[in-house]
């Protein structure tokens, strides 16, 4: 049963550790996620952008595969179906779709309409019992159209938007989607830290979590960061063992066309990458 973040996300603020969201992209990356989360005893996220939604035939395809998938694989761990960078029109297809938390990015919007746009899903997210993320500041990079500079957020405006009684919130610290380029000057502490002292005790979450180095990752939790979004490393992961197996031959070996086996070791990449970073958040054993 998919559950929404909130208590999660409070257990995590409150033990300094974090709950990762791991992006979704077809059943692999699903069943991926889902069976390494339940080895390890830890909630976790599973991250639809409305893109990989689409690319899945829509919201309501990826809601009844990960439901269904949950049931023949006996998860029992904390579960959460999380729409991540929604727009506005993209949460209302989300809600009905059945997920269990969705994310409204205004950031890109001038923030009185943030704030409009915001308060009102607050009100239908809390009478569904589903958790809201919001976000304030742009991630830097691009990811569905969404392009960012990598703004760091206005720790007044941060506030504005938490007194509405979202569940967590995104504030822009310097973090970039994608790769981090060599010059990347790194977070920016100083504004989580004047965001945090605004916010008090609501989960902050970071996007970009791949290409952040550990050190800053546990600053960046002991400093209220309870959600660290990873997508490129999986990705990568995936990609590089695939690739690995082509480039040997095995493809052609017996069946090994097979996607079943072609699949594979990039399925078994993605695991370790989601091993790896549980136990780097710290959410290995709390569910």
């Amino acid at each position: 049963m998919l559950v929404n973040a909130k208590e999660m996300l409070q257990k995590a603020r409150e033990g300094k550790y974090a709950v990762g969201q791991f992006n979704i992209n077809n059943l692999e990356w699903t069943k991926a996620i889902l069976l390494t989360a339940e080895e390890m005893r830890s909630p976790v996220i599973l991250g639809v952008s409305e893109g990989a939604g689409k690319y899945m035939t829509g919201f309501g395809t990826v809601a009844a595969m990960v439901k269904a998938m949950m049931e023949e694989l006996k998860i029992t761990v904390p579960v959460a179906l999380h729409l991540d960078h929604g727009t506005y029109e993209g949460c209302y297809k989300c809600i009905k779709a059945g997920f269990s938390s969705i994310m409204f990015d205004g950031s890109h919007f001038p923030i009185e309409e943030n704030v409009e746009k915001t308060k009102e899903l607050v009100h239908v997210t809390e009478n569904l019992g589903l958790s809201l993320e919001a976000e304030v500041g742009s991630i830097g990079g691009e990811e569905d159209g969404v392009v960012g500079m990598g703004e760091c957020a206005d720790p007044d405006e941060c506030k504005r938007i938490a007194d509405l009684g979202v569940t967590m919130l995104a504030a822009g610290i310097g973090n970039i989607h994608g790769k981090y380029p060599k010059n990347w000057p790194g977070l920016s502490f100083e504004t989580l830290e004047a965001v945090k002292a605004k916010v008090g005790d609501m989960p902050l979450v970071l996007h970009g979590g791949t290409g952040i180095p550990e050190d800053m990752i546990k600053k960046a939790i002991s400093l209220g960061v309870a959600k660290i979004n990873v997508n490129t490393e999986c990705q990568l992961s995936f990609a590089e063992a695939t690739r690995e197996y082509i480039e040997a031959g095995k493809d052609q070996q017996g069946k090994g066309y097979d996607p079943r086996k072609l699949l594979a070791p990039g399925t078994e990449a993605i695991k370790a990458t989601v091993r790896e970073k549980i136990e780097l958040f710290g959410s290995a054993n709390k569910a």
